[in-house]
């Protein structure tokens, strides 16, 4: 029997789909694509390893926030979320990593979307190929529900002009930002919102604790399909959605408002899941559409609770910028990407990795436990 007839309904008598390898389809000069992507990604990281004497990630480059939590897995899910790395219950040493996205260290008055990458440190089960024998499983996410772009060669288009611009006039990049925020405000009244003027510095300038974070772009979840959020539920973090904060001669202010905030207070949110069950309102290839709530709510399987702590330092920086990797095919292969956005996007995580490591002459390994991080 058909395991989806069994399930109960998500909402309106829709049941997730089963996923099927047809289901994806690789875009025209795919590998060539992915290639020029990893050029493209060489040529940030070298621009800003020369500028700053120290190699940094290609995109997300600039950390915010680099927090030791634990995730539990509540008992008692249902089949259909009982999946991959959240099947049983158990509690999980989590590393959390706040970021925003260029590939350059530029002052917060250039704002930008954030984003958040977490690794899940001891999961076990079957691995993807490349993954075998490590315990780890990781979420990468940015805080808007659908991926900037569609297809791999638009992202290689966005990417091509990220790179000609990295390291480019810095005042001129802050006077952008201002004119796109105003401008991203504007559209915003008359009910709009511009994932380009967001991107391109016209995020308004709020507190990256209060935002909500999408993988923005599928996986599998076990034998289904799906993207994942990460919500704050906290009191003290819900507060902060929204919340302005002021940037005018804090070039980190962003890090000085976590910092401040796990000095005094912790934070809790929760893991969601949304499955896909209609593709033809949730594409698998097309990564910018964002799925609709209505026909696929997101559901809530785990939560990430994390103490007051020294959110970051030199040496906590050095042991997760430096000393780690985030990569959504670290992971299970319960947990396994999907698209083409996806698929082009795992040598360049792999070649960012190895470039930091060379030329910071340091090791980047993924955790097989995890204590504690350095204060």
């Amino acid at each position: 029997m058909d395991e989806t007839r069994t399930l109960p309904p998500l909402i309106s008598g829709a049941t997730p789909l089963r996923y099927q390898p047809s289901f994806e389809t690789p875009e025209d000069d795919e590998a060539e694509t992915a290639s020029e992507l990893a050029k493209q990604m060489h040529k940030i990281a070298e621009t800003v390893a020369r500028d700053e004497g120290h190699a940094f990630r290609s995109v997300h480059a600039k950390s915010h926030g680099l927090l030791m939590a634990t995730l539990e897995v509540p008992p008692g899910l249902p089949a259909h979320l009982a999946q991959g790395a959240f099947a049983q219950p158990g509690r999980y040493p989590v590393v959390m990593r706040l970021s925003t996205p260029p590939g350059d260290l530029l002052d917060d008055r250039v704002s930008t979307p954030r984003g958040l990458a977490i690794k899940i440190v001891g999961v076990t089960g079957e691995r993807l190929a490349g993954a075998e024998g490590q315990l780890t499983q990781d979420f990468v996410m940015v805080n808007g529900p659908a991926f900037s772009v569609g297809t791999p060669k638009k992202f290689l288009a966005n990417l091509r002009l990220l790179a000609a611009t990295t390291d480019k006039a810095p005042g001129l990049k802050r006077a952008l930002s201002a004119t796109f925020r105003g401008l991203e405000s504007l559209v915003e009244k008359i009910g709009g919102e511009s994932a380009t003027l967001k991107s391109l510095g016209g995020h308004p300038e709020t507190n990256i604790l209060g935002e909500t974070f999408y993988t923005q772009v599928p996986l599998l979840y076990g034998p289904y399909m799906a993207k994942l959020s990460v919500a704050p539920v906290s009191p003290e973090l819900v507060a902060l959605a929204d919340a302005p904060v002021d940037m005018d001669g804090r070039p980190d202010a962003l890090r000085e408002e976590v910092l401040a905030h796990f000095a005094r207070s912790g934070g809790v949110w929760e893991v969601r899941v949304q499955l896909c069950t209609d593709l033809e309102t949730m594409p698998i290839e097309d990564a910018s559409v964002a799925w609709p709530e209505d026909r696929s709510p997101y559901v809530t399987v785990a939560r990430i609770t994390a103490q007051p702590q020294v959110s970051w330092s030199p040496a906590r920086s050095a042991a997760v910028d430096d000393g780690m990797s985030f990569s959504p095919w670290h992971s299970l292969a319960a947990h396994r990407p999907l698209g083409s956005v996806m698929r082009v996007r795992r040598a360049v995580y792999e070649a960012s990795a190895r470039f930091r490591a060379i030329a910071n002459k340091t090791t980047v390994q993924e955790p097989s436990r995890l204590d504690s991080l350095p204060e």
